[in-house]
């Protein structure tokens, strides 16, 4: 069944650390065309080196997808290089910051919903017509896929109430689209990640770090490669052809209220 990712062209936002490299490797060990993004390229030259040894071929596209431009042009330079999308991984998104709500302003509001709300819309937008062709040349599904959050659910910690909302308008937004583009063999679904060992935790006090393992049943922090395996069971249409508008939760047992 994997075999039908040889060859499939998966664009993956926010893909030089952490979740959506880890993803990016995945999927070119099964040897898709892979468009790795962020805002700069991979900074550790062995992992260029690595990858370019997978069976799978991939370019990077550098592009701050804050800006609804900058999303086009990334979707048509990677139409450019590799003559179409089958897979687009919504995975470009952060924090922005924490604020209490007192001191919020339009700045800060901007910046946190430009970077997980407006880069998800936008990218979704601009490749919406290549998905619904490569599903009308090759008759099975298409799929997008975006990283959601436990955040998502819960609201967010304290000052990451902007995030937390943030992320719950990405996991709604495609249940809206399910009902939009289901028409057009595009699947919508959501892998939401709980706490994962990436940059996103780096800063935190030992005492909150272990707070947070005290929450987990499986009592760690995920890894990035733990993660990376959900993006391909739902990018594979053999494997998750009958599955769309859902949250897929990998978080090792984590519950959020």
């Amino acid at each position: 069944m994997l075999k039908e990712l040889q060859g499939k062209r998966v664009l993956i936002t926010g893909s030089t650390t952490g979740i959506g490299l880890a993803t990016a490797r995945l999927f070119l060990q099964y040897g898709a065309c892979v468009g790795i993004n962020g805002r700069r390229g991979i900074d550790d030259p062995q992992v260029v080196e690595e990858f370019g040894r997978l069976p799978g071929e991939f370019s990077t596209f550098s592009a701050d997808l804050t800006r609804s431009e900058n999303c086009r042009q990334l979707v048509e330079a990677f139409v450019g290089r590799f003559g179409g999308i089958d897979v687009l991984i919504n995975n470009a998104g952060g924090l922005g910051g924490r604020s209490p709500l007192e001191k919020i302003d339009d700045a800060f509001y901007d910046h946190v919903m430009d970077l997980n709300v407006r880069s998800v819309l936008m990218m979704t937008k601009f490749a919406i017509p290549y998905l619904r062709e490569a599903a009308r040349q090759t008759g099975i599904t298409t799929a997008v896929l975006s990283t959601g959050s436990i955040a998502g659910r819960d609201g967010g910690g304290i000052g990451a109430g902007v995030y937390g909302s943030a992320k719950a308008w990405v996991h709604d937004i495609h249940r809206n689209w399910v009902k939009e583009f289901s028409k057009d063999n595009i699947r919508f679904n959501i892998v939401s990640p709980g706490s994962i060992d990436t940059a996103f935790h780096h800063g935190k006090s030992e005492e909150v770090l272990q707070k947070m393992r005290d929450s987990i049943p499986m009592g760690r922090f995920g890894a990035s490669e733990e993660v990376a395996p959900t993006y391909l069971f739902l990018a594979t249409h053999a494997f998750s052809g009958y599955i769309t508008g859902q949250i897929v939760d990998v978080n090792g047992g984590q519950m959020a209220p």
